[in-house]
């Protein structure tokens, strides 16, 4: 009987160390399933965080307006270093009160500024003149010297929104200032007479601006455009960027930097589309394009060529980097631009 019972009570405390470690397991397994739950919860918050603020700051470092791109006596400087010969020209133009200033109104009430001068001898002709991203208007002065000094035109040179001295909080890569450089060609119109011959000529953003101006309907007074190293879209420019300066692939971070703007400022990368826009342009354009361009990779200019279904130049301009066409050839770019928009303002 003795033995029984120790037998019933060896089964019972056996039992009892069985559910035990039953049950020590059982929380084990809860715990390692718990641990596996926290740390893909991590992974995955981290991710987002890494995905966003990647995202946020390529919007940022491609929509916000630089101090640079405010400071106007630090462009003067630049502009004097790298072009001597417009110091005297500009210091004649001061002299005698012809660097004019202007402001308009665009259409959401942002206040807008451009520079104006006034060709020597009374003319129709008018070059309305686009800078590049994180400049400004007096960063075109060797390009207004061209039309206004060589070439004897009226010349207009806006600050688009968040540069210069024009409002905005944010730069909007040619897209949304299309309209606002339309609003400038009737300014500009109207100030140099009301029956203008008139071209607008960009350079990188500016570029891509005026080819985006040049799809919308034209007013009949312009006659020609002028590209130097624009890029064909938004979102191939920041791509290309974003791969090469930070090796950033464009998904996800590019999809997602482009449904930011579209949320914060109510349009995307992909729509803001040179290619598009030019191929409902009927207007003469003159595309150049440095070979050596790292900025723009000059492959663009060949899609934006293409992209035109008429009344199109080209001149790929050997060795040259990034807007630097006009400063490493000034002769032949002036020689260039004159002859082509000579054909199209006196062959009607």
């Amino acid at each position: 009987m003795d033995k029984n019972v120790r037998k019933t009570v060896r089964n019972k405390k056996n039992k009892r160390v069985k559910v035990k470690r039953e049950t020590n397991d059982r929380k084990i397994r809860m715990g390692m399933g718990g641990c596996l739950f926290r740390l893909l919860f991590f992974v995955f918050v981290t991710f987002v965080v890494v995905l966003s603020g990647i995202s946020y700051y390529i919007v940022y470092a491609a929509l916000s307006p630089s101090k640079s791109s405010r400071d106007i006596k630090e462009t003067y400087s630049y502009m004097y270093s790298e072009y001597p010969f417009l110091k005297s020209w500009v210091r004649s133009l001061a002299k005698y009160h012809e660097l004019k200033d202007t402001t308009i109104y665009a259409a959401d009430s942002t206040l807008l500024h451009a520079v104006y001068i006034r060709a020597k001898q009374p003319t129709r002709n008018t070059a309305v003149i686009i800078h590049g991203h994180k400049s400004n208007a007096v960063g075109m002065l060797h390009i207004a010297y061209l039309y206004n000094h060589d070439m004897g035109f009226n010349v207009l040179l806006p600050d688009l929104r968040g540069h210069g001295e024009s409002g905005g909080t944010h730069i909007q890569m040619g897209w949304n200032d299309r309209k606002d450089v339309l609003q400038w060609m009737d300014v500009a119109n109207v100030m140099f007479g009301g029956d203008t011959r008139m071209v607008v000529h960009g350079i990188s953003m500016g570029a891509a601006t005026a080819m985006m101006v040049s799809g919308e309907n034209q007013p009949s007074f312009v006659k020609a455009y002028v590209e130097d190293c624009g890029y064909t879209s938004v979102w191939d420019e920041i791509c290309y960027v974003a791969k090469r300066d930070y090796g950033i692939s464009d998904m996800p971070f590019v999809s997602l930097a482009s449904l930011i703007c579209q949320w914060k400022y109510g349009w995307n990368f992909k729509e803001a589309s040179c290619v598009n826009r030019l191929r409902h342009a009927d207007k003469p354009m003159l595309f150049i394009h440095g070979t050596a361009d790292s900025y723009v990779p000059a492959e663009m200019v060949y899609t934006l060529y293409q992209a035109k279904p008429r009344n199109k130049h080209i001149w790929t301009v050997p060795g040259v980097i990034h807007a630097r066409s006009y400063h490493d050839c000034r002769e032949e770019y002036t020689r260039r631009v004159c002859a082509f928009v000579n054909m199209y303002f006196y062959n009607e």
